[in-house]
């Protein structure tokens, strides 16, 4: 619990309602006495915060910047320009318990012009240097939780800066038992002579899980290199082999039992005793699983490699299979010819390693400090070496221009080809559709006024939510009106978004005339929480309802600061 958690709570705790003052004083005093163990920072408030007080964020496309694959089913992936707090809180409702990996590559505070805190930069001489970076952290890094699904996990970049005090912070967000590792990727092959002790050559890469017992086990795929040690001496029509250990690793007095050889030898069993039962071992030697040694001095085990589904990654990443930041530097520099656009980017080897272990073809990846968009070139060039759909959400700001001159338009171009420095044509990866929104505000007073319009901004968000973005100008014959409501079917799923209830008792008509295979997913404007359930009673097999603007509320409830 940092400092402003415990102050919150001990003011809470003063407000409450029905408590003697004698039994205040000791919840009180029995808080301020408790002793935790992690990291106390001093809170320190963002300018983004204190708009969020007054206004709602939601999401407005940028039409014009989309690019749409001729691929019907290419996946939909969404680059949003804004500050990664309000977007945070706007995928809090899309999102929500639906991102499988999370990469970032947040500022590592290095005190050399890397992070800003309200707009300035924080230096060296900053006291409160450390306070300011792990408030940043700390507000995204709990939505981030929120979005994670209960496979999900977040690989988070950063160097000795702040390692340190980020670690301390994440066991506090997702909880100690939910720290996966601590991966060690070395980022360049070049020794530093300007160093004045060491030469930093390795980077961190912290993994949490959602949930750990949720989580698949790693693999990644295996080389020839890692099947080089597998071979077949004995002609096993099972396929190559390598030796395993037998040995058990806890003893164990039911597992110390003596082997007897098939020349009468005597094998004792190890220190610890052998790692099955005899009934076992038996069952192993007769089906060659396990042999004996041509001495017969011992047992050997073979560990097939048909049976490996991958090979379980090491926490030390190094070599051009994990690339390195020169790789990077080169990567951007082919992409927009020979020009580097940006100082520090991530090779998109190291994030295609991440989202090999940790993702399935389906899966949804979100990088809310995208920087040069490493992380969807990795996901675009991930998705055609193994034929996945994986979909990414990238989100940053557009200081200096970044968003739309290098985040964007580096994907633009590897999504439509280009040509190297050198005359060297790279095919486009043309089977991705890439979606440029930006971030708009609603005023968060609960007017009528207020809520209508947020009900007719928030459909480019409800589009993200459903994936369905194929809008028809007509519902059943009739004509659609912009803020009347709107139709969305893409031939497996359908959407009616209503903005004005008087259209409702001719909707529910039209949708009771209908042959309806998957349920409508219908929004509608509603003062309260209820979606007219009574109106749409007679199609209510066929519709499923949600009330807006009662669900973005409620989701941004848990994420916004306090209204003033």
């Amino acid at each position: 619990m940092n400092r402003n958690d415990r102050t919150n709570l001990i003011r809470r705790i003063s407000e409450i309602e029905g408590l003697t003052d004698k039994e205040r004083s000791t919840l009180l005093g029995l808080l301020r006495k408790s002793k935790s163990y992690g990291l106390v920072w001093e809170d320190k408030p963002e300018a983004v915060e204190d708009k969020m007080q007054e206004e709602l964020p939601v999401l407005k496309e940028v039409k014009e910047r989309a690019l749409i694959s001729k691929d019907k089913d290419a996946p939909n992936h969404i680059l949003i320009e804004g500050d990664n707090l309000e977007a945070l809180t706007t995928l809090a409702y899309t999102h929500a318990g639906r991102i499988d990996v999370i990469y970032i590559d947040p500022p590592y505070n290095t005190g050399n012009k890397d992070f800003v805190y309200n707009d300035s930069f924080v230096d060296r001489e900053d006291t409160y240097r450390h306070s300011k970076w792990l408030s940043f952290m700390s507000r995204r890094l709990r939505i981030a939780k929120q979005l994670l699904s209960d496979k999900g996990v977040i690989f988070i970049s950063i160097d000795d800066n702040e390692q340190a005090q980020l670690k301390l912070l994440c066991d506090e967000v997702f909880g100690e038992d939910s720290f996966v590792a601590n991966i060690i990727w070395k980022h360049t092959q070049q020794s530093k002579n300007d160093e004045l002790h060491f030469s930093r050559q390795y980077n961190y890469t912290l993994c949490y899980a959602k949930q750990k017992d949720c989580l698949h086990r790693f693999y990644f795929e295996r080389t020839e290199e890692d099947n080089k040690n597998y071979k077949n001496p004995d002609n096993d029509p099972k396929g190559v082999w390598r030796s395993g250990d037998v040995r058990s690793p806890n003893y164990r007095k039911t597992l110390c039992f003596d082997i007897i050889a098939p020349n009468g030898t005597v094998i004792h069993a190890p220190q610890n005793g052998w790692r099955w039962s005899e009934e076992s071992i038996k069952e192993k030697i007769k089906s060659r699983e396990i042999i004996f040694k041509q001495d017969y001095s011992g047992i050997i085990r073979k560990i097939y490699l048909c049976d490996q589904k991958g090979r379980t990654p090491e926490n030390l990443w190094e070599g051009p299979r994990f690339g390195t930041t020169r790789q990077a530097a080169a990567t951007i520099k082919d992409i927009f010819d020979g020009v580097q656009v940006f100082d520090t980017p991530k090779p998109h080897e190291l994030i295609m390693r991440i989202e090999e272990i940790a993702s399935s073809q389906d899966s949804t990846i979100l990088d809310f400090f995208a920087g040069s968009g490493t992380t969807l070139h990795a996901t675009m060039q991930l998705n055609a070496e193994d034929g996945g759909h994986r979909q990414c959400i990238l989100v940053t700001n557009n200081e200096n221009g970044i968003c739309e001159n290098v985040t964007y338009e580096r994907n633009k171009r590897v999504i439509q080809g280009y040509t190297t420095p050198k005359g060297e044509q790279v095919a486009g990866l043309t089977g991705n559709t890439l979606r440029y929104y930006k971030t708009d505000f609603v005023d968060r007073s609960r007017s009528v006024q207020n809520m209508r319009r947020l009900v007719n901004l928030s459909t480019d968000m409800l589009c993200i939510k459903e994936d369905l973005y194929a809008e028809q100008p007509t519902f059943c014959g009739e004509r659609t009106y912009k803020n009347i409501f709107r139709y969305f079917d893409n031939g497996q799923k359908q959407m009616l978004v209503i903005y004005r209830e008087e259209v409702i008792e001719r909707l529910v008509e039209l949708i009771y005339s209908m042959d309806v295979e998957d349920k409508i997913k219908i929004y509608v404007f509603s003062p309260s929480e209820d979606p007219w359930e009574d109106s749409f009673e007679d199609v209510s097999d066929k519709v499923e309802l949600c009330a807006l603007p009662a669900a973005i509320y409620n989701a941004y409830r848990r994420i916004l600061p306090k209204k003033k």
